[in-house]
């Protein structure tokens, strides 16, 4: 594991390298296309490190918080879904974090999750979907896959790789925009001696900031994608360890790729986060292509239903390495035999009773929304919204009457 985490390090260490030189270089044709000087160049540097700065600060310090707000995600206590909350705290366990992660709950019918903060300050977030069509066997998966992306460190290189995507995107918009608004060319003036020279230097930034601003955001998009679908990969591998169960998370994923309900809460800076991409889902599409966040889903099922009874690191790569041709984790990080076997098949659990657990979901919504419930003695559980206005309340199924403590 070690070693994976190590290798997906360097990767993002390059991919941060790339990105940056993309961020610079446009930047300085930016600067260069407005003034055409030196000091152009060196200002249009300093305003995209400015800009990168600003956003990342604002990105390490409160990201965790602004994604699960966008998301709509409200977090709930152990009490609201103890289930939910032990498997968490289970797979915490497995992975080795040093703190149990924050959990959210989303209100929509789409089966999804995602994961964000470091491994000290974590949030795992779920939809009242997913909780609805899992077993707990599904749900573990889900579950330790998005603790392998905490424990990866994934959550973090794509905050501070999207930030850098986003002020490449930011700055792009922002010159083609000046162009429609002749702000370009509008550097001071010189001696007419000078002036032919600064304009031909001139022109030539603007031609090169023309063309970073139309290919950098994608060559920087394609590279930020490419390293999000190998993390997916990771993520699968780290689940079937931490469960040692991958056929909970390959099961999870089929139900998850076939829900045909929409996210609302959702656009193209949240959509990478989740386990499956809504966006892509809610089009019933599986095809994968240079823009694409996530590997196949189908793909991914077929990896963990490869892995031929063991559940360790070497046992994905070598179920990956049959399914697609290559290697992706590496012969070093097998573990010993004890280790690598796979939970019996006797820990699936009955089928699922979707009705109940929709219920149940909907019982944590409630609750997070005040909801006061009383069990009657005939076995009746009344819900009580906090707007009723009655200090008691009557059983419609036998009449007793319960006060109502606020």
């Amino acid at each position: 594991m070690w070693e994976a985490i190590q290798r997906n390090k360097r990767k993002s260490v390059l991919l941060i390298i790339v990105m940056g030189f993309i961020l610079i270089a446009l930047g300085a044709s930016i600067g260069g296309a407005f003034l055409g000087q030196q000091e152009g160049v060196l200002g249009g540097i300093f305003i995209a490190g400015i800009v990168w700065f600003f956003l990342t600060v604002i990105a390490m310090t409160q990201g965790r918080n602004i994604l699960l707000a966008v998301s709509g995600a409200r977090e709930i206590s152990h009490d609201d879904a103890p289930q939910l909350y032990n498997i968490v705290e289970e797979m915490r366990i497995a992975a080795a974090l040093p703190a149990t992660p924050k959990v959210y709950i989303m209100e929509t019918k789409a089966p999804n999750a995602f994961a964000v903060g470091n491994p000290e300050h974590a949030a795992v977030a779920v939809t009242t979907g997913l909780l609805s069509v899992l077993s707990r066997d599904e749900l573990q998966g889900v579950i330790a896959h998005e603790i392998g992306h905490i424990k990866n460190q994934d959550t973090k290189f794509m905050t501070i790789a999207g930030v850098m995507l986003g002020t490449i995107v930011i700055l792009a918009d922002v010159f083609t925009r000046s162009m429609f608004y002749g702000s370009i060319g509008g550097g001071r003036r010189s001696s007419s001696s000078s002036r032919d020279g600064g304009n031909q230097l001139q022109m030539i930034f603007f031609i090169v900031a023309i063309v970073l601003a139309i290919l950098a955001p994608i060559l920087a998009q394609i590279f930020y994608f490419a390293c999000s679908r190998s993390r997916e990969y990771l993520a699968d591998a780290s689940a079937a360890l931490f469960t040692r169960f991958p056929e909970g998370l390959a099961s999870a994923l089929e139900k998850i790729s076939s829900s045909s309900e929409k996210m609302a809460d959702v656009n193209r800076i949240t959509a990478p986060m989740y386990i499956i991409n809504p966006m892509m889902a809610a089009k019933g599409s599986d095809a994968v292509s240079i823009f694409s966040t996530h590997p196949a889903t189908g793909e991914r099922v077929k990896i963990l239903r490869s892995m031929a009874g063991g559940a360790g690191l070497g046992d994905y790569n070598r179920a990956f390495e049959k399914t697609t041709g290559h290697e992706i984790i590496g012969a070093n990080s097998l573990r010993s035999a004890e280790e690598l076997e796979m939970r019996g098949i006797k820990s699936q659990e009955q089928p699922v009773n979707t009705k109940k657990q929709t219920r149940e979901a909907i019982d944590i919504l409630h609750r997070l929304n005040n909801f006061i419930f009383i069990t009657c003695p005939c076995g009746l559980r009344l819900k009580i919204p906090p707007s009723f206005g009655e200090p008691t309340v009557k059983c419609p199924k036998c009449g007793a009457v319960h006060q109502i403590v606020k």
